[in-house]
């Protein structure tokens, strides 16, 4: 598969409404995936779970995520991160971090509703976490476009010896 180049990456990041795929480890050693909004800045990954979430209380635990954000229209896009989520604020300083949880909300709806969903849940205190793409492994993907080559497209790991790809 043809991997994003950063600016294709930077790009797709950056779209509005899609989501993020959040996957933590319980207790337990099971795994917890949730989706969840996301914003992409200074070349880092954010996002806040609320205090109540059984995910926050899994990240305060053990901070390895895995992050999934793809997309179901061809070309099927898709970023995948996985690292040691850093909290960037705790529960009780959501007021110094307000701004950026509007623009968390404002790429998944109108600036009004954002407003209106950030007034609405104000009382419902969260934790800041981020993941800086350097401090990641990130692995990139989407299928061929326009002219592309579209055969032998996936890693030579898939194929079986004497496969004509």
């Amino acid at each position: 598969m043809p991997r994003l180049t950063d600016a294709e990456r930077d790009e797709f990041l950056n779209e509005p409404g899609i989501l993020m795929r959040v996957a933590v480890v319980r207790a337990d050693g099971s795994p917890l995936v949730t989706p969840i909004w996301y914003l992409y800045e200074n070349d880092a990954i954010y996002f806040t779970p609320r205090e109540k979430s059984e995910w926050f209380a899994c990240l305060r635990q053990d901070p390895r995520v895995a992050l999934c954000i793809d997309e179901q229209p061809h070309p099927y896009r898709k970023v995948l991160l996985e690292g040691q989520a850093e909290l960037v604020y705790d529960i009780g300083q959501d007021d110094v971090w307000r701004d950026q949880y509007r623009r968390i909300a404002r790429r998944y709806v109108d600036a009004e509703a954002a407003q209106a969903y950030v007034q609405n849940t104000i009382e419902q205190p969260r934790g800041l976490f981020r993941l800086a793409l350097a401090a990641a492994k990130v692995t990139t993907w989407r299928m061929p476009v326009a002219d592309e080559d579209g055969m032998g497209i996936w890693h030579s790991r898939y194929y079986r010896p004497g496969t004509r790809f």
